[in-house]
């Protein structure tokens, strides 16, 4: 089984008090493995953009990883998209897990003048956004015709160091097969389909990665979930006393799940994050 790792999701608001670059500290020191911040650039809650903040954040930083939670289309060029992970990976000394999805709410989109795109549509173009950036990532030059993106003779210098890491948010079954054929993990939210179905979205990425020749077992199946200590457990969020969400998350752990992001709730945050590393982190690295 590949080692669980652990990562807890960052606020990304720019209101007084709130410190993300001081939480991903705390979370480094106590031992969490990645930190996480969402992107959703606008609307009426003042906010960091993702990119811009997860860069300071890996520059206030030694060791811990960062995933974008996730990089959605149509809001970024896929082009310029490769070219920021790639200097992200360089200047962090590989830290990045690029976190990718087919794009959330039609009205941001609309709120910046891009037009609605049908579910389908979405997915052909992350579809074509992936081939594109691995493509830029091999060096080029890339002229890449496809129905949602178009280059001509595009050269992206320097090529990544080593592998940037693409995590998938996906869902449906055609999502889930294109997860398991071209990327690197996978990245659902507990609470978007019941808890009884993701062993069987888990496996259906597993079987599409197998068909294409690729080791299921090489990629990492992260869950994206709230996570309250004390409170009581609903099929949209791991919560609970410590000991109820180590085996509510080793319930996870047995149907497939290699790795965890929590979004915490709690206030003050910092307490919260040390609280879950102790009680509830420690005792699953440890196992059974």
């Amino acid at each position: 089984m590949n080692q669980l790792l652990f990562g807890v999701n960052l606020g990304t608001s720019t209101a007084p008090g709130d410190d993300p670059v001081r939480l991903a500290q705390v979370a480094e020191s106590v031992g969490f493995d990645f930190v996480s911040a969402s992107d959703h650039p606008y609307g009426e809650s003042p906010s960091f953009e993702t990119a811009t903040l997860l860069t300071w954040i890996l520059a206030r930083t030694e060791r811990i990883r960062v995933l974008s939670r996730v990089f959605g289309l149509p809001l970024r060029n896929q082009a310029m998209l490769a070219k920021t992970a790639e200097s992200m990976q360089r200047l962090s000394g590989g830290r990045l897990i690029l976190g990718h999805g087919s794009g959330g709410s039609d009205d941001e989109f609309r709120s910046i003048g891009i037009p609605p795109a049908t579910p389908g549509e979405r997915l052909d173009a992350l579809e074509e956004g992936l081939m594109l950036m691995r493509k830029l990532w091999d060096g080029g030059p890339v002229t890449f015709a496809g129905r949602h993106h178009r280059l001509v003779a595009a050269q992206l210098q320097p090529t990544p160091q080593c592998p940037i890491p693409i995590w998938l948010g996906t869902f449906g079954p055609r999502a889930l097969e294109l997860t398991g054929r071209l990327a690197d993990g996978w990245l659902p939210s507990l609470g978007y389909r019941p808890t009884s179905e993701l062993p069987q979205m888990l496996q259906r990425v597993r079987d599409s990665a197998a068909a294409v020749g690729r080791d299921p077992d090489a990629l990492t199946y992260a869950l994206n979930t709230e996570l309250e200590i004390g409170s009581c457990p609903d099929e949209d969020r791991v919560a609970g006393s410590p000991r109820q969400i180590v085996d509510q998350l080793n319930g996870f752990i047995v149907a497939g799940f290699t790795a965890f992001n929590f979004v915490v709730r709690t206030n003050p945050a910092a307490d919260a994050i040390r609280q879950i590393e102790a009680e509830i982190v420690a005792p699953l690295r440890a196992g059974p």
